[in-house]
């Protein structure tokens, strides 16, 4: 069975740093894709950053460049440094995970299958 587990969040100034962190349990290899999505409340779930199964990163345009997805593939543990947060980057924060993937996008929510419990990140202005 596929675990997820988020740490790190809280709360944050505008224009400050926080990272998230996904361990991920359960698979057999390290060729899983895992995303981050985050819902603000009213919201829809949306795509923030996924890594594929050849270690590429992809970010929605709205964190690009500020937001960086790495992959400890010893711990295996999914890395989401966010910086120069803004008051809309408040939500619930989310990570998930698939099997093998190459996509070249963050993928939707319905390509994953498995989820952590959320995490909540609060940017104040």
């Amino acid at each position: 069975q596929v675990h997820l587990l988020e740490s790190g969040g809280g709360s944050v100034q505008a224009g400050g740093s926080l990272r998230l962190s996904c361990a991920v349990s359960g698979y057999t290899d390290n060729n899983f894709c895992v995303g981050w999505f985050r819902q603000a409340p009213g919201k829809e779930r949306e795509g923030v950053a996924a890594i594929n199964s050849h270690g590429v990163a992809n970010y929605a345009d709205s964190v690009q460049g500020r937001f960086t997805l790495s992959k400890d593939v010893v711990k295996n543990t999914l890395v989401l440094q966010m910086n120069s947060l803004k008051p809309e980057d408040t939500a619930m924060y989310y990570c998930a995970a698939r099997g093998y993937c190459v996509a070249t996008y963050v993928p939707p929510p319905s390509d994953y299958t498995y989820w952590g419990q959320g995490i909540q990140v609060t940017v104040s202005s």
